[in-house]
Parts: C-alpha cells; sequence; structure tokens
C-alpha cells in the first residue's frame, strides 16, 4: 500500500468519524477539493441523514461525484 492510499484511508476514516460526530467544521477541513467516488459519497451521505445534521448533508451534498 502506497502512502497515499493510507493517508486517503486515514482521511476517510476521519471524516466519517467526523459526520458520525456531528462535527461540521471538522467535516469541512476533511471533505476533498476534488471529485469523489459515487459510492464513497453515498455512504458519507447516509452517515449524515442517520444523524440528521442538515448542514453536514449540504456539505455532502456539494462535493461532485466520480460514477
Amino acid at each position: 500500500m502506497t502512502d497515499k492510499n493510507e493517508h486517503s484511508i486515514a482521511n476517510f476514516a476521519a471524516l466519517k468519524t467526523a459526520i458520525v460526530n456531528g462535527e461540521k467544521q471538522r467535516v469541512e477541513e476533511l471533505l476533498p477539493k476534488k471529485a469523489i467516488q459515487d459510492l464513497e459519497k453515498g455512504y458519507l451521505l447516509d452517515l449524515a441523514k442517520i444523524n440528521g445534521n442538515k448542514d453536514i448533508i449540504k456539505l455532502l451534498e456539494a462535493i461532485p461525484a466520480n460514477k
């Protein structure tokens, strides 16, 4: 596994944790600047919807996704 992949996995895990904990500012910091995979976006949105945090849902919906 490359350093880039390890960083991506760690970042994704941190992003999931921030979403579950309702940490909007941390989510903003961790969101990628580029498009993410459609499956990943859907998963993150599902987490946010489970927690009912509308601000985080809006942030995630604004991320472009690759199909």
